[in-house]
């Protein structure tokens, strides 16, 4: 019979679980590198940012830079925080487009009031609920981290947590830490989404399956169907002609050197059986 696996989080500290080896295996799980897309897809989708403007970002557990892959290809600027060397490094070596930082959020969010213009978090946050040291303590580290991040959003941004909850004591936790701060924010917690507004309260965002027109209530829906998350952006398709010659101009203007480019560029190899 085979052990039953248990969560990430049970098992070791994140910058102990995610070795050199870990972080490398997670970077090229082409399963992982799907999900952690679609999900940055949906975190910037309840972000609600201004369209045809590139917002200054922040990426809490950003890990190898997946999720910022997916806010480069949207033409923003980001910051990732990680507390893992190893993922960091692994990031590094991939040449993402955004700042890395080494530290720990749970010790606070090290930048000045009004730094960015949004940020988002994919199955990081649940980290936070684990006292990994003696000194650890889950509601302070919260809270430290929640009231760091409202003082460095500007007003009005939004914060989208993508997280695993392992149950509804969790949940509360996030709850009664955000009420804690006494601060306009306001909450939604819908399909292992955390959506916090900062200041103006604005319009909750439309959950996956709904429809146009229909009201927002404050209560979760549940269903068994695996929704796909589609993009309605017209964006290029990834790794074709147009996505490489954007990506390659993002990075000539950052500075960075850059293959020219050619009649060749984009073209897909013929398969040779």
């Amino acid at each position: 019979m085979t052990a039953r696996v248990g969560r990430p989080e049970h098992r070791a500290p994140p910058e102990v679980f995610y070795s050199e080896d870990e972080a490398r295996k997670y970077t090229q799980n082409s399963r992982m590198i799907e999900i952690q897309t679609r999900m940055s897809e949906r975190a910037v989708e309840l972000l609600n940012l201004p369209e045809d403007q590139p917002c200054f970002l922040l990426d809490v557990g950003c890990g190898s830079g997946l999720s910022g892959d997916y806010l480069s290809e949207e033409g923003h600027h980001w910051v990732g925080v990680d507390i893992s060397t190893a993922m960091l490094d692994v990031a590094l070596e991939r040449e993402v487009e955004g700042d890395l930082i080494l530290g720990d959020v749970g010790a606070g969010i090290p930048f000045r009031a009004g730094t960015f213009d949004g940020c988002i978090s994919i199955s990081a946050l649940q980290w936070l609920c684990n006292a990994d040291k003696k000194s650890h303590s889950p509601p302070k580290r919260l809270y430290k981290f929640f009231s760091s991040l409202y003082a460095s959003l500007v007003r009005g941004a939004r914060a989208v947590f993508q997280f695993y909850p392992e149950n509804s004591e969790q949940v509360g936790c996030y709850n009664i830490k955000i009420v804690e701060l006494n601060t306009q924010h306001m909450v939604c917690i819908c399909v292992f989404f955390l959506c916090l507004f900062v200041g103006v309260s604005g319009k909750l965002p439309m959950g996956l399956g709904a429809q146009q027109g229909e009201e927002t209530t404050g209560q979760v829906q549940f269903t068994n169907a695996r929704l796909r998350f589609k993009s309605l952006k017209g964006k290029p398709a990834k790794r074709s002609r147009d996505w490489i010659l954007e990506k390659k101009e993002r990075r000539r203007r950052q500075g960075r050197t850059v293959r020219n480019d050619t009649k060749y560029t984009g073209r897909k190899r013929k398969t040779h059986f």
